[in-house]
């Protein structure tokens, strides 16, 4: 047992070095080069060769010089793009192009590395995994929902022998809702979509530590669960109306995520690490791999031909992570209404 802690301590100290070993890159926005061609675009509407239609149009899609009927295409105004966008977009990878040329390195414009886009979707590869992500934690939800109520005994009234069912149910609603609102920002990145995946990575992150906490400690007692539920919801609900009401801090919201995100990782370290449940290779393996996904997370690199970047390695890292969390849970479930059956003859 001893010898497992130390690992637990060992791994954890490398996440720990991992958040600190992030790399430093300046800020490409503030080049002066890149702020005319900006500058010069919502003038002109153009950067070199390239014309957008949005700069004869005002945010809400109205013609600057025309008739009042005259209005931007729907499509166009659902994705949000502007004249200030496609500005900004162009000028960018303009600029990195110039600097390519130069010998320069690539930089950060407003704290991002610069992207290609795909039929206007930002991130497009971010936005591929997100959605492969969704469809594994659905399809692995609805593998576990077949399991409990199909293929395991019920009880006479009909309610499953697995006591943290509940718990795993309202997860999967909300792991699913936090990868629906992530794909929308990648696809286009606007304070309203910020704000979603902000929030609903929050509500994520803190029912994850909720569950991690009641699941490895064997949490049975209502009064127990609400000492363990309500100061995390608290910390929870002040992020979220912190984001949405008064600052919208990328910086912040990061550490507030990787915090809880460290402490449900210590949790479900050492549960593994003292466990003797049957599927513990696997409770084991998703440890190690949340504290792999988790550093990687944390790496910071130029995108690779324009696409990849460290955020769209993160997520596919998350995809066979997802897989395996649901087969420890249907396990987990087999483990659980097994002893309980014995319990009740």
């Amino acid at each position: 047992m001893a010898r497992n802690l130390r690992w637990v301590l060992l791994i954890v100290a490398v996440v720990s070095w991992c958040l600190v070993s992030t790399l430093e890159a300046s800020e490409g926005d503030a080049d002066p080069l890149y702020k005319s061609c900006v500058d010069q675009c919502q003038k002109t509407g153009c950067v070199g060769d390239n014309c957008f239609q949005h700069c004869k149009f005002s945010a809400d899609g109205k013609a600057i010089d025309g008739p009042w009927y005259m209005q931007e295409p729907l499509y166009l105004r659902w994705k949000q793009w502007d004249c200030q966008s496609d500005c900004q977009y162009e000028c960018m990878m303009t600029r990195e192009e110039e600097r390519k040329r130069n010998g320069e390195k690539p930089t950060k414009y407003f704290g991002k590395w610069p992207l290609k886009h795909v039929y206007g979707i930002q991130e497009p590869v971010s936005v591929a995994l997100s959605a492969l992500d969704l469809a594994i934690q659905f399809h692995g939800w609805v593998s576990y929902f077949i399991l409990v109520y199909y293929n395991l005994p019920l009880q006479p009234n009909r309610k499953t022998y697995y006591e943290y069912n509940g718990l795993l149910h309202i997860y999967a609603i909300i792991v699913m809702n936090s990868l629906f609102w992530s794909g929308v920002c990648h696809s286009r990145d606007v304070a309203l979509t910020e704000r979603l995946d902000y929030s609903s990575a929050t509500v994520l992150a803190g029912f994850s530590l909720i569950l991690a906490i009641i699941r490895s400690f064997s949490i049975h007692d209502k009064s127990a669960k609400v000492m363990v539920t309500a100061p995390i919801l608290a910390v929870v609900a002040t992020h979220i109306l912190y984001l949405n009401f008064y600052n919208l801090d990328e910086g912040l919201h990061r550490k507030v995520i990787i915090g809880i995100g460290a402490v449900e990782l210590v949790v479900w370290g050492v549960w593994a690490a003292l466990t003797s449940h049957p599927s513990k290779w696997k409770l084991r393996a998703f440890f190690v791999s949340s504290i792999l996904t988790m550093c990687l997370r944390m790496l910071d690199f130029t995108p690779y031909k324009g696409y990849v970047d460290a955020h769209a390695l993160w997520r596919a890292a998350g995809i066979p992570l997802s897989y395996l969390w649901w087969s420890f849970a249907c396990d987990d479930a087999v483990f659980r209404t097994t002893v309980l059956l014995k319990k009740s003859k």
